[in-house]
């Protein structure tokens, strides 16, 4: 087994062994020939070829998340199984919620383990009593309504000196937050194409589930339910799709006033709702019906600027209707030539902005009617020429109109509103106004940014812009401007007496 060699002469043997060669190995050769180098295998040999595949990876990447989704075909397998998934998500959701007997069962629970506070009669809990009615919620409830009793909620609330908070704002936070959490779910299941948002026809949908739930309109007759979820779906959409895209997104819709106004609606009693808060309310019966019709003249289905001028009992200007037809209404063919007339949608729209002038979206819409060059500011410039050519300016159709109109419309944005005002207001009677004062006093209650224009950003900014809008397109709005020091103290005056 051994050899009968010494350790010297095994020495010697290795020694002359031949060592081969670095380059006669086999993977080195390979290793060189997928570098590429033929020099050695240093750093920058090894890095170019790293830089190129880190390069390639890198595009593989960008170009994966640049693919869009394919969305599966409507009844085949993967279209089916994503059906049954969101099903099952949003029924495993729904099922965590507390219903209405759960939510009965808490205030009960609330009620019974709280302290009056004898300063106030308040009924408040310190945080030991809110971990014992979490326990006592827990037994008769379930392990859903342990969520609402974490510590972080505890400390959103109020707390008086002796570290205790109030009962009925918890509770409402819990009733809220099941509420909305429901409403999330039901438009989810509505949303077609699982994309977050709702199309028009899906809201609708959503409101014509909620009427048999709301007390002001479960008597609504049945061949007007159509057209309400029709009325009350495009408020929606005018606040919580401002880019028309025609699609209203989920979250957006929930965090709206819009859903607050149509839950309002739950109330029971008529008693409880008076009947200017009926009339303010968008999704009432009363503020919803006969809105178009009564305006709709000739019965085609669409208004005339004749027609729209009655809106408002007259008082809007000429100008700005004009304003809101070149801005707002798409053209459409009736009859003989084509004529621009307003469609109920275009119509609604009108109506919202109107009635929503210190909002962004209302104040945008209102904004593009008063901006007639499309520059996005309005101008203080020449008013004494404005006022003496106001004439020319007033031509419709005619021709020197129009040419005098594009000489002098660099100047006149913002003035020719103000005389439009100013020749209903002296046609209502009224004393005679200084255009000069009218227009300096705009610009201090804006103060704009640049002194020379004003801008939609500086109307946002100075929180009286629907104001300022009503001034320059209703002579009742700058009526309401003009006596607001009379008007304070008439609403004063029944609170001193009682």
């Amino acid at each position: 087994m051994y050899s009968g060699s010494t350790d010297g002469e095994s020495h010697e043997a290795a020694t002359q062994r031949k060592i081969p060669p670095v380059s006669s190995m086999l993977w080195v050769r390979n290793l060189r020939r997928y570098i590429g180098s033929g020099a050695g295998l240093g750093s920058e040999a090894l890095m170019g070829p790293l830089k190129q595949r880190g390069s390639c990876l890198i595009y593989l990447k960008k170009s994966n998340r640049k693919a869009p989704k394919l969305k599966p075909e409507e009844g085949s397998i993967s279209h089916r199984v994503q059906k049954l998934a969101k099903y099952r998500f949003l029924k495993k959701q729904s099922d965590l919620l507390l219903n209405a007997d759960d939510l009965d069962s808490m205030w009960v629970c609330l009620r019974e383990n709280c302290v009056i506070d004898d300063a106030t009669g308040a009924e408040k809990m310190n945080y030991e009593d809110f971990c014992h009615i979490a326990s006592v919620c827990t037994e008769q409830i379930g392990p859903k309504c342990r969520r609402f009793f974490s510590p972080s909620n505890f400390m959103k609330f109020e707390k008086d000196e002796s570290g205790r908070i109030a009962i009925l704002p918890f509770y409402l936070y819990v009733m809220r937050t099941v509420s909305l959490t429901q409403a999330r779910i039901d438009m989810s299941e509505l949303d077609e194409d699982s994309d977050g948002f709702l199309q028009p026809h899906e809201m609708e949908a959503y409101i014509r589930g909620l009427i048999p739930n709301l007390a002001q309109l479960r008597d609504m007759p049945a061949a007007f339910v159509q057209m309400y979820c029709r009325i009350a779906a495009h408020k929606f959409s005018f606040f919580c799709d401002p880019h028309r895209r025609g699609k209203a997104c989920i979250k957006k819709v929930l965090l709206s006033n819009c859903l607050q106004e149509l839950m309002e609606l739950h109330q029971e009693s008529e008693e409880e709702v008076t009947d200017t808060e009926q009339a303010e309310n968008w999704f009432s019966l009363t503020s919803a019906q006969h809105m178009f019709l009564a305006l709709d003249k000739d019965m085609n289905g669409t208004l005339s600027k004749q027609e729209l001028k009655e809106y408002a009992d007259g008082t809007l200007t000429e100008i700005f209707i004009e304003r809101v037809f070149d801005e707002h209404v798409r053209r459409c063919k009736i009859g003989a030539g084509s004529n621009r007339e307003m469609d109920f949608d275009s119509f609604l729209d009108f109506v919202l902005a109107l009635e929503n002038k210190d909002t962004p979206e209302g104040l945008t819409y209102l904004f593009r009617c008063l901006d007639l060059n499309g520059r996005g500011f309005l101008t203080t410039a020449d008013i004494h020429s404005l006022f003496s050519n106001r004439a020319y300016l007033e031509k419709n159709g005619s021709e020197e109109g129009e040419h005098h109109r594009d000489e002098m419309l660099p100047d006149t944005t913002f003035l020719h509103k103000i005389l439009d005002v100013h020749q209903k207001w002296i046609e209502g009677g009224n004393y005679e106004l200084c255009i000069e004062d009218v227009r300096d006093e705009i610009w201090d209650m804006v103060k704009p940014t640049d002194p020379l224009r004003i801008t939609l950003a500086d109307l946002l900014a100075c929180k009286q812009g629907g104001t300022v809008a009503s001034m320059l397109i209703d002579v009742r709005g700058f009526w309401a401007h003009d006596n607001r020091e009379n008007l304070l103290q008439e609403e004063e005056e029944p609170e001193e007496e009682s």
